[in-house]
């Protein structure tokens, strides 16, 4: 794969970094990842996965992470302040990322695209089927949640253990191993190795703890989704674990009963991240989501890769 670069992106003319994979002649998945993520997180093998299901897979790092413009001039994120509801110091919100988002289709030459969005990138992906629906062909939203501060949220326990990010890179690295831990999925085996990688290589791109910060006031900014998301009338596929301590099942179920038609795939063991013995089951539902045409009520059946509700 080859990091390429748009220039001038969307209304804020950021510049976005941006890989491809597979044919460029079958149709587009762009790949939007979550807060203080860069688009490594959706590992190569996943994206191999979805390429070798005849879809051309594009990942990109968001504006304030990777290689992408980040706004290092912006004033300085007071989270206590935020989360108690003074929103003065949010640089951005959601839907401004949902622009840039559609600047980088525009940028690539797709009129849409399916988009597949996780954690953060989910948010982000649910706000351009609300406000650029003819810019979606159907919409995947991974470990993710409407924005009702009553459903998705947290487990406090699990944070609280975790401690500040380290700046340097070595004790970034070890912070990253023993938050991946904690937030990923018991079900599946935790891959040290392959985590500690990316970390080091997220430093290596681009870490910035400050626009971590500014990811996570934009959410904060964005409120509540779920009166727009009953206007969305895009096939829509919610996926969810059952064991995510950092984005509770409750956001995900939400999710689903929000979007009318849409479909909830749960899978049991799964955290806040994409183990490897799930890339090929997840892979199937996208692609075969990607099929879909209009929404149905779904069958209420269980299959072995994730239990499916209507």
């Amino acid at each position: 794969m080859t990091e390429e670069t748009a220039r001038e992106v969307g209304p804020s003319g950021l510049d976005i970094v941006y890989e491809r994979f597979g044919d460029p002649s079958v149709p587009p998945v762009l790949l939007i990842m979550g807060g203080g993520a860069q688009m490594i997180n959706w590992p190569d093998g996943f994206c191999a996965e979805l390429a070798g299901r005849g879809l051309f897979v594009i990942r990109f790092d968001s504006r304030d992470a990777g290689r992408s413009t980040h706004l290092s001039d912006a004033a300085a994120v007071d989270i206590y302040a935020a989360m108690a509801g003074d929103l003065s110091t949010a640089a951005y919100n959601l839907s401004d990322m949902a622009a840039d988002t559609v600047g980088l289709l525009d940028a690539l030459g797709l009129g849409s695209a399916h988009l597949v969005g996780m954690s953060m990138g989910g948010m982000i992906a649910q706000l351009v089927a609300v406000e650029y629906p003819d810019r979606v062909r159907t919409l995947t939203s991974i470990s993710s949640t409407t924005g009702d501060r009553a459903v998705g949220q947290a487990d406090p326990r699990v944070l609280g253990s975790l401690g500040p990010q380290p700046t340097d890179r070595a004790g970034y690295v070890e912070w990253q191993v023993r938050a991946s831990r904690a937030l990923g999925s018991p079900g599946f085996e935790f891959d040290e190795q392959a985590v500690a990688a990316r970390a080091a290589l997220s430093y290596d791109r681009g870490h910035d703890h400050e626009a971590m910060m500014r990811h996570f006031v934009a959410v904060l900014a964005s409120g509540d989704r779920t009166a727009q998301l009953k206007a969305v009338r895009v096939p829509t596929l919610v996926v969810h674990g059952t064991a995510d301590p950092m984005c509770d099942i409750s956001g995900g179920r939400a999710t689903a009963a929000a979007v009318p038609g849409a479909e909830l795939v749960t899978f049991d063991g799964m955290g806040h991240n994409l183990p490897r013995e799930l890339w090929s089951p997840l892979a199937d539902h996208i692609a075969a989501h990607t099929t879909r045409i209009g929404h149905d009520s779904g069958s209420g059946t269980s299959v072995p890769d994730g239990s499916i509700t209507a």
